[in-house]
């Protein structure tokens, strides 16, 4: 990642494990830091600050420049990750780097980010995992010289699809 994508300030859950896998000298033997702690507390993750770790911390960069092929989902009604902030500016990276070759992004209509909330909602939102379920068996396919999926584009909901289906099925093409 680039100086400074990972929290400086009040990290959560997701961003303290990635630190520890990224930097696990932060905070010496505590296992994916300290949450909600106050500032100043030793080894506090709203203390880190990746620009000031050392050189070999910064073994990530986010340019864009893939290396092997990729296949990104995002739902489009994704509350915690905006599709429009996210994974569209990352897709645009990796096109801007020469390597559009190499990736293929799905926006899923009426998608989101935790499937948990489906029952909640079935009539406006759809389970992600059928998709990802797909998309990763595209991926093993691609892989294996056996096709490349389907060219980037938006997952329709099917119209007439009921919530049982929409469990069971996400055809990437």
């Amino acid at each position: 990642m680039a100086a400074g994508a990972l929290p400086v300030k009040g990290a959560c859950d997701a961003r303290r494990i990635y630190r520890e896998e990224a930097d696990p000298d932060f905070d010496g033997a505590t296992e994916a830091g300290t949450p909600y702690c106050a500032p100043g507390t030793p080894g506090c993750d709203a203390d880190y600050d990746y620009a000031t770790r050392p050189p070999a911390v910064h073994r990530v960069a986010l340019t864009g420049r893939i290396g092997k092929p990729l296949i990104t989902l995002h739902g489009t009604l994704d509350a915690l990750l905006p599709i429009g902030r996210d994974s569209d500016v990352y897709a645009r990276m990796v096109r801007q780097a020469g390597r559009g070759a190499l990736l293929r992004y799905y926006r899923v209509e009426d998608g989101t980010h935790v499937d948990s909330l489906v029952d909640t909602f079935p009539d406006k939102l759809r389970p992600m995992v059928p998709c990802h379920r797909s998309a990763f068996e595209a991926l093993e396919r691609w892989l294996a010289g056996k096709g490349r999926p389907p060219a980037d584009h938006t997952v329709r909901r099917p119209a007439d699809a009921d919530p049982a289906t929409l469990l069971t099925s996400c055809p990437l093409d």
